[in-house]
């Protein structure tokens, strides 16, 4: 992949024909699953197994949900029935795991399913995990007779009702196992033997899917059985944040030698639920998926639907391509270094030669794209470890080889933090005092450079501001000519002003309390290229893309709220200058903007904007949102006076370089004005998805 691939591009290959996906529904999820069948479809999957549990069935309205649910998929996928779980009455124990008082009542279930819904599905597998002591109590069938009699019988029974029979998953693959089901004749009426594979989450000795394949056919040649073998399930648990080891473990589960295999799952499970009958008694069953619970795509999702397989190969190949061998340099940090500020900092830092550690979860769509361009221009330059800023051990990995560290990771949207507060300070201020602790007990502690937020100084309720024309103005007229100082009392409005605050102080602190080398950016609008706006994070760059598209700008209150805005390269001199001079300022905090020289208010830049684009889209208003300050402009001369900083670029010249470079990713064409091309809501979103 090249830089040339962040622009628009055709439809890509999605998985292979032979690959499917596991998911499990509840009776009356009507709405996820038609959202699963959605999802598959942007992945290209055309294959799904899923359960049919005969305890459901017989509960409330359990009939009614198979009836709507079984034709339902068979319509848009391959169907791949696994019939499991003892309804607790007629179980030997009361509980779904249990043997069923009189055996042959599964084979009869199984009769039911093919006589109401045999044309939906040409397989159906005979429990699941049959080994798992949590599938199948085997301590009341200790000899595995009772199993053996119950799914040979209902195999038996299915194959004369013309269906092929899977045998449920091993899990763990099993060669005595397997064997005893020979031994008590249940692979008499067995077509495929199903295996189960989830390395280094429940398979703690894995030793790859070749060679647990092969220990299955060996048991089968000795049989002299002709028996295929399906992976009916393996997944990986990002339990602990680690997205990049779900990407790897997927591209090994697609070489499996097996007829047919099928990935676990699309979504997280919902933390309000258990986990078959354990309430989060495991916590890593709970983070299998490819969505997380709250419906956010994890990185394997957004490189199947938007690259397909070969998107996550290319990632996967330059995240192992950098240089990891021992060395004597130490190297620069930058956590967050595929998103905006980060690409731009990375980009100059390797420029000039540095060694550079770039460590982010990717988790911002489209900051992958990022990577690919810093791997275009500098190969195997870019150390690439992608990871999560709360993965203490590859934190601690990638901060042992540093000499300073620029930590840009964090959640940066205010909405997002009102709407998911936990998340919000599980990563900005957990994920940041992780990193201060593993700093802290490092052997040769790197210098720290923190960037965060005017939002720290609240909504500004005691500067007093006043409208004129198109702008607030504070009414005191120092604050108009210099901006906002440090003294400003801090108050954190807003869950996003209070993760990033408090950590904030805590970086501050540290510097104080354990002589670390430590300083703070209270940083306001930053601009350029590499970022791709969005209503709640980057709004020049979101109000530069939508007036490209010629799609509606929301403007939330009047649209006067004035920010001082500063271009990026000019942030790339202040960061270089500041870890440059980091003994000296070590323990202080500096207001970082444009400062009133490079003030616009949301209508002012809508104006320059229209300059550049000869026309703009639609302007709709909303209501004022939390958090947003009528009036924020930094003052900036504590920094300019101890770095002797200045910024180079005007207001003008810099949205217009955002302005061109955005308009070369969105490939827009020559022979027609943006206008004709861009009217369309829904065009946009297929513009976002490819540069995405």
């Amino acid at each position: 992949m090249s830089a040339e691939q962040l622009k628009i591009r055709p439809a890509v290959q999605k998985l292979p024909d032979h690959c499917g996906i596991v998911e499990w529904f509840r009776p009356g999820e009507y709405a996820r699953v038609d959202r699963v069948l959605a999802d598959l479809k942007k992945i290209g999957v055309r294959r799904l197994r899923t359960g049919i549990s005969w305890a459901d069935w017989h509960g409330r309205s359990g009939e009614k949900w198979y009836e709507w649910l079984i034709p339902r998929i068979a319509a848009q996928v391959e169907f791949l029935p696994c019939v499991l779980y003892t309804p607790p009455s007629i179980g030997e124990e009361n509980k779904t795991s249990a043997p069923p008082r009189r055996l042959q009542d599964y084979a009869d279930f199984v009769d039911i399913l093919i006589s109401r819904f045999g044309e939906h599905f040409d397989y159906i597998e005979l429990w699941n995990e049959p080994n798992n002591l949590s599938e199948w109590d085997w301590t009341l069938d200790v000899h595995w007779t009772k199993f053996g009699e119950m799914i040979g019988g209902a195999a038996y029974w299915a194959r004369q009702r013309g269906k092929k029979t899977v045998l449920g998953g091993m899990s763990p693959v099993d060669g005595q196992w397997l064997s005893r089901m020979f031994e008590l004749g249940v692979m008499d009426h067995i077509d495929v033997v199903g295996i189960h594979g989830f390395p280094d989450i429940f398979d703690y000795t894995w030793k790859g899917w070749e060679r647990t394949i092969a220990l299955t056919h060996e048991v089968l040649r000795e049989r002299n059985s002709s028996c295929e073998i399906w992976v009916t399930e393996a997944g990986f648990s990002t339990w602990q944040h680690d997205e990049r080891k779900q990407m790897r473990v997927f591209l090994e589960f697609l070489e499996a030698p097996a007829t047919r295999i099928y990935w676990y799952g699309i979504d997280d499970l919902d933390p309000a639920l258990a986990a078959v009958d354990r309430f989060h008694l495991d916590e890593r069953e709970y983070y299998f998926g490819l969505r997380k619970a709250d419906g956010v795509p994890k990185l394997l999702f957004r490189l199947l639907e938007h690259g397909g397989v070969e998107g996550v190969r290319a990632l996967d190949a330059i995240a192992g391509s950098g240089k990891r061998r021992p060395s004597p340099e130490k190297a620069v940090l930058v956590t967050g270094g595929a998103g905006f500020i980060g690409t731009n900092v990375v980009d100059r830092l390797l420029a000039e030669g540095e060694r550079v550690i770039v460590y982010d979860n990717l988790s911002r769509p489209g900051v992958e794209k990022n990577l690919l361009w810093l791997h275009d221009k500098y190969g195997d330059q870019l150390d690439i470890r992608i990871a999560d800023i709360r993965n203490t051990q590859l934190l601690e990995q990638a901060v042992a080889e540093s000499k300073h560290v620029y930590h840009f990771a964090a959640q940066v949207a205010v909405t997002t933090s009102v709407d998911n507060p936990s998340m919000d300070f599980e990563i900005n201020a957990s994920g940041t005092f992780g990193l201060l602790e593993t700093i802290r007990k490092a052997a040769e502690p790197p210098s720290l450079l923190y960037t965060s937020t005017n939002k720290v100084y609240g909504g500004i309720a005691d500067v007093a501001v006043e409208r004129n024309s198109y702008r607030y103005e504070p009414v005191e007229t120092s604050l108009r000519k210099n901006g906002l100082h440090e003294q400003l009392p801090l108050d954190f409005l807003s869950p996003y002003g209070c993760s990033k605050g408090s950590v904030d102080q805590y970086v501050l602190d540290y510097s104080r309390s354990y002589g670390l080398s430590t300083a703070v950016f209270r940083m306001s609008c930053i601009y350029g290229p590499h970022q791709f706006g969005t209503e709640d994070q980057g709004w020049v760059a979101h109000f530069a893309i939508r007036t490209l598209c010629s799609c509606p700008i929301t403007l939330y209150g009047d649209g006067c709220q004035v920010r001082d805005i500063l271009f990026v390269e000019d942030l790339v001199d202040a960061l270089e200058r500041a870890r440059q001079i980091m003994p000296r300022i070590s323990g202080q905090a500096f207001n970082i903007g444009g400062g009133p020289e490079r003030s616009v208010s949301l209508v002012e830049l809508l104006q320059l904007l229209q300059k550049l684009n000869g026309t703009l889209p639609q302007i709709r208003y909303g209501e004022w949102r939390t958090g947003d300050q009528r009036y924020y402009v930094s003052d900036t001369r504590k920094f300019r006076e101890a770095a002797g900083w200045t910024p180079r670029f005007s207001v003008e010249e810099g949205v217009a370089k955002l302005y061109q470079w955005l308009a070369s990713m969105l490939n827009l064409p020559r022979q027609s004005s943006p206008a004709a091309w861009y009217q369309e809501e829904k065009y946009l979103s297929s513009v976002m998805e490819a540069i995405r």
